[in-house]
C-alpha cells in the first residue's frame, strides 16, 4: 500500500510556470522511494510520508533551476534535486525526535515519530540518507570524477562540517548563551550548508566557472541565513504547520536582537542573495523569477 501523493501548493507569489517542475520532482521522488507494503513495511511508509507530504521543494527547485540556467543536463539535475530533498527530509525527521526538539507537528501533520514510533523514524532517516548518496553516486550523464565530487560535497554538508554540527550547536545553544555571531555560525551550518551543497552540485553539472560557482555559494549562504531568520520568526507564532515556541529555551537572534531587527535582517539577507544571483544569471532566466517569488513569500509570511 502506498501513501497518496498530495497536491503541492506553490509559493503564494510564485508564477504558475514552476508547477510543472515541482510536479516532476514529486513524481520522481515517488518513483525513487520504495514501494511500501502496508503495515509490514513501516519504514517504507515513513519514508514516503516524510518525502511526499505537502512541501514547497525549495532546495531541489533551486538546484534544478540554477543548473538549467547554467546549461546542465535536466535528468541529472532532477535526480540531484531529489537527493537533496531526501537529505533535507531525513534532517527534519531527526530534528523532530523527542531527544532533539521533541516536535509534535511538521507541515501541519503529526511528526514521523508520532505516526510510526521513534525506532521507525530513525531507521527511515538513515534509509533516506543512504538512498540520497546512492542516487548521487549513480547520477545519469555525469562523469565518474564529477560524481565523486558531488558525493563528497553532499557528505560535507550533511556531517560534522554541516547539518550534524549545526544541529548539535542548536540543541545546546541555550546552555552556552551564544552571541549573535555564534548563532549566525550555527545557522550557516544547520540551514545554509544544504543550500550551499545544492548550488555546488548545480555548478558542477552546469560546468560553471570559478567566479560563477563562488557567487552561487554566496547566494546560498545569504539565503540560508534568511531561511533561519524566517524559521525563528514563525516559531513565535507556530506558523507553517509547526509547533509554536520550539526555540523558547534556545539562544536565538530574536532573543538577542528582537523580532523587528530579525525581520529587517531577513530582508537584507534576501537582497544580498538576489544580488549574488544577479551576478550569474540574466533577469529573464527562470531562476531569477523563482527567487524573487521566494523572497516575496518569505517576507509576507513573517
Amino acid at each position: 500500500m502506498n501513501l497518496p501523493v498530495p497536491r503541492i501548493d506553490g509559493l503564494s507569489h510564485e508564477p504558475d510556470e514552476f508547477d510543472a517542475l515541482r510536479d516532476r520532482l514529486v513524481g520522481r521522488l515517488e518513483a525513487l522511494l520504495p514501494t511500501a507494503e502496508g503495515e509490514e513495511d513501516p519504514v517504507g511508509l515513513a519514508m514516503r510520508a516524510c518525502l511526499l507530504s505537502p512541501g514547497k521543494r525549495i532546495r531541489p527547485m533551486l538546484l534544478v533551476l540554477a543548473g538549467q540556467g547554467l546549461g546542465g543536463d535536466s535528468a541529472a539535475l532532477l535526480d540531484l534535486g531529489c537527493a537533496t530533498e531526501m537529505v533535507h527530509g531525513a534532517s527534519l525527521i531527526l530534528d523532530d525526535l523527542p531527544c532533539m526538539d521533541d516536535a509534535q507537528l511538521r507541515r501541519g501533520q503529526p511528526t514521523i515519530h508520532r505516526q510510526f514510533g521513534e525506532d521507525v523514524a530513525v531507521l527511515a532517516a538513515v534509509a533516506l540518507l543512504t538512498e540520497a548518496f546512492r542516487l548521487v553516486a549513480s547520477t545519469p550523464g555525469v562523469p565518474a570524477e564529477a560524481r565523486a565530487q558531488l558525493v563528497g560535497r553532499l557528505a560535507e554538508a550533511t556531517g560534522m562540517r554541516g547539518l550534524v554540527k549545526g544541529q548539535y550547536r542548536d540543541l545546546h545553544a541555550g546552555a552556552r548563551g551564544d552571541s549573535a555571531q555564534a548563532v549566525a555560525t550555527t545557522n550557516a551550518l544547520k540551514t545554509g550548508a544544504l543550500f550551499e551543497a545544492a548550488m555546488h552540485m548545480a555548478a558542477v553539472v552546469g560546468e560553471a566557472d570559478e567566479l560563477a560557482a563562488a557567487e552561487l555559494g554566496r547566494f546560498a549562504q545569504a539565503l540560508g541565513q534568511a531561511f533561519q531568520h524566517y524559521d525563528d520568526l514563525i516559531d513565535e507564532s507556530g506558523g507553517a504547520g509547526k509547533d509554536a515556541g520550539q526555540d523558547r529555551d534556545k539562544t536565538t537572534l530574536i532573543a538577542l536582537l528582537g523580532a523587528e531587527t530579525v525581520r529587517r535582517q531577513l530582508g537584507s539577507q534576501l537582497e544580498q542573495a538576489e544580488r549574488h544571483l544577479a551576478a550569474v544569471f540574466r533577469p529573464e532566466q527562470p531562476i531569477r523569477r523563482y527567487v524573487q517569488a521566494l523572497s516575496a513569500w518569505l517576507m509576507s509570511a513573517t
